[in-house]
């Protein structure tokens, strides 16, 4: 069985960064094209970022480019997600998904089968 682990949110000011991290355990990670989701209080969860599983294509929303890194390591099965300049609306429950049947990265959230229980990230103004 997949499991999806985030970790590393938390509370910070606006301006500043943090990295969260996802670990996949009990598939081949290195086929997965994984993805980045949030979800803000009383609204959808929304698209951030997306990698392929080689890491050679990324996707961005339009409100984080620039400002957010995707990144994976085959070799640890871990998903990052660098995040700089952050402002308060960045505010939500971070998700990271797994895509087990398609290589190419999406944005669509109805692709990813796997998901992670979700980290907690905070921007106060």
């Amino acid at each position: 069985q997949v499991q999806l682990v985030e970790s590393g949110g938390g509370l910070v000011q606006a301006g500043g960064s943090l990295r969260l991290s996802c670990v996949v355990s009990g598939g081949i990670f290195s086929r997965y094209a994984m993805g980045w989701f949030r979800q803000a209080p009383g609204k959808e969860r929304e698209f951030v970022a997306a990698i392929q599983w080689s890491g050679g294509t990324t996707y961005y929303a339009n409100f984080v480019k620039g400002r957010f890194t995707i990144s994976r390591d085959n070799a640890k099965n871990t998903v990052y997600l660098q995040m700089n300049s952050l402002k308060p609306e960045d505010t939500a429950v971070y998700y990271c998904a797994a895509d087990s049947q398609f290589y190419s990265p999406s944005r669509l959230e109805g692709r990813y089968e796997y998901w992670g229980q979700g980290t907690q990230v905070t921007v106060s103004s």
